[in-house]
């Protein structure tokens, strides 16, 4: 059985490839009886040190990874064993930086993680523990490779995330830069490779990395499967997992792709495209239109509220929504029973909770509230928070397309800043470490 082992499923995204934040931790570990070699150090990283056996390891658990997508072939083994250890040393400092500064999980937040993958997998922990064990995986390797992952996607949320700020000029350039290009609905399915530039480059520094990129691009039009291409070349985050980055609306990705983009056929490939960040060379696997215009029902709505407590049991609170309910269907004006009585914070309003989209309050309150014609008054109404009388005043269809389309904007305009942010304190961290790396030694 292949375990679905996810530890988030969007909003993240991780670096130049802007590929959506997904972690997960391959089953394929070592054999637990296999005969423990002497462990060789492969690389000093500060105050921690890589083994032999945690890189053979994780070259195991790529290489899977590689196979399970399809990619006919892989990258030579001294080339992928340098990408993957570039990974490991990147992990390593993440990780040391966590520990120095206090960022913890603790084993109550791990478990809640754990529940929540076994629930993906529609079984206890229990028996997602047993089913692990008969994959050869270690439950406390396991444990360990969760809480590192969960421990990285925090650090950068702290480090790079949280300091993201996004104005309103912003999203209005943003938005108006979208409707001049008329290229709001497209969506690409695409895979990306970047061979990165540093910045201040000699002349002879980006030269070597164009001809890289020029050489990768070779491989691909000789028929070369861009995962193992990727693999075997790109500095992209996602390298090793074969640079896919998904279905990407035209506002996700910059102008420079997306006017390449617009050129391909699918399954073609753009040129060597140049960026302030390096060379780039994009696949386009397939293309959409996307979202219909949103429209939606909203409602104009009142409410009393009896909440429930030590005091107030739920039959004298039911009892007292009964007096009032009374009084409403003897001509009692609601406003002024609701500035009475009411305990929500809308009582000063006379109840008014102005208009409501779907999905804005709890299920029973909503389906009491859809129930009503306009004008009409609800019966009582228990909820989580108490007892409600509800009356609907007048529904309306509302385009919400603007609304939503600013708030997709923000999201596209915090995930391209957080993805460049991240990019450059990653390697700013990896440039004022001490790292020794011994390869070498092993041959």
């Amino acid at each position: 059985m292949s375990l679905n082992i996810r530890l988030c499923s969007s909003s993240a995204f991780l670096g130049l490839a802007f590929i959506l934040g997904v972690w997960f931790i391959n089953p394929v570990y070592a054999a637990q009886n296999e005969i423990a070699k002497i462990d060789r150090i492969v690389a000093v990283v500060d105050q921690a040190v890589i083994t032999e056996h945690e890189l053979a390891e994780r070259i195991r658990t790529v290489t899977a990874q590689l196979k399970k997508q399809g990619g006919a072939g892989l990258p030579p083994d001294d080339v992928l064993e340098k990408q993957i250890l570039e990974r490991l040393i990147n992990d390593s400092l993440q990780l040391q930086l966590a520990a120095q500064t206090g960022l913890r999980v603790d084993d109550a937040q791990l478990d809640k993680t754990i529940e929540r993958i076994a629930e993906q997998n529609k079984m206890t922990v229990a028996e997602f523990r047993k089913e692990l064990e008969n994959e050869g995986i270690s439950y406390r390797k396991f444990r360990d490779d969760i809480r590192s992952e969960i421990t990285l996607a925090r650090l950068r949320e702290r480090e790079v995330d949280n300091r993201i700020n996004i104005s309103e000029a912003e999203v209005d350039n943003y938005l108006t830069s979208q409707a001049s290009r008329g290229e709001v609905q497209d969506e690409f399915e695409v895979s990306h490779i970047l061979i990165r530039v540093p910045e201040d480059a000699s002349p002879e520094v980006l030269q070597k990395q164009r001809s890289k990129a020029e050489q990768a691009l070779k491989q691909l039009t000789d028929g070369a499967p861009f995962a193992q291409v990727s693999a075997s070349m790109s500095d992209a985050p996602n390298a090793l997992e074969g640079g896919s980055l998904g279905w990407k609306t035209a506002s996700q990705i910059p102008a420079l792709f997306v006017d390449a983009l617009k050129l391909l056929q699918t399954n073609q490939l753009t040129p060597v495209l140049r960026s302030p960040n390096g060379f780039h060379l994009l696949k386009l696997t397939n293309k959409r239109g996307g979202s219909s215009p949103l429209v939606i029902e909203q409602t104009h709505t009142r409410h009393i509220l009896i909440k429930l407590s030590e005091v107030v049991s739920e039959s004298e609170a039911k009892h007292r929504m009964d007096t009032i309910k009374e009084r409403l269907d003897n001509g009692k004006d609601f406003a002024e029973l609701a500035r009475q009585y009411s305990e929500d914070g809308s009582a000063a309003n006379g109840g008014d909770l102005g208009w409501v989209n779907p999905g804005d309050t709890v299920p029973p309150f909503e389906q009491a509230m859809n129930a009503l014609k306009p004008g009409e008054i609800s019966a009582p109404v228990k909820s989580p928070f108490g007892w409600h009388i509800i009356q609907v005043m007048e529904r309306r269809k509302q385009d919400m397309t603007k609304d939503a389309a600013r708030v997709k904007a923000r999201q596209e305009i915090r995930a391209r800043k957080a993805d460049e942010a991240y990019q450059d304190w990653a390697h700013e961290l990896r440039d004022r470490a001490y790292v020794d790396m011994r390869l070498e030694d092993k041959y």
